[in-house]
């Protein structure tokens, strides 16, 4: 009996911190989508998982789009975001200290990483 309530409390546990390494991807991420021609994009993500749903913004120079579609399953996301009318599928991957984001834009597969932005005290 005793081993049975400790199994079932060890994998509560391992639950719970799987839900919280996904809440971390909730906040503000910043860094550089590389194009195909070599040059660097500035954008700034703006993420809030909710359970296994994922939602937010994404800032660049020229435009605010929004995310949708967006799930999270363990350390991967997926999500889309609209470019000139055109739905981008875009995925990704949580690693704690960093985010990696792939989008297929015009037949070009971009990415970037991502760092968490730090709010100065």
């Amino acid at each position: 009996m005793k081993r049975k309530i400790f199994i079932t409390a060890m994998l509560l546990s391992a639950a719970m911190i799987c839900f919280a390494a996904l809440a971390d991807l909730t906040g503000k991420w910043k860094g550089n989508i590389k194009m195909s021609d070599g040059t660097n994009f500035p954008v700034t993500y703006q993420f809030k998982a909710d359970g296994e749903k994922l939602t937010g913004t994404v800032v660049t120079p020229q435009d605010e789009l929004e995310i949708y579609d967006g799930k999270i399953k363990d350390k991967d996301f997926t999500f889309k975001v609209d470019v000139n009318d055109n739905a981008v599928p875009c995925e990704g991957k949580f690693y704690g200290d960093s985010v990696v984001v792939s989008a297929l834009l015009n037949g070009a597969k971009l990415k970037s990483t991502l760092k968490r932005v730090v709010a100065k005290q």
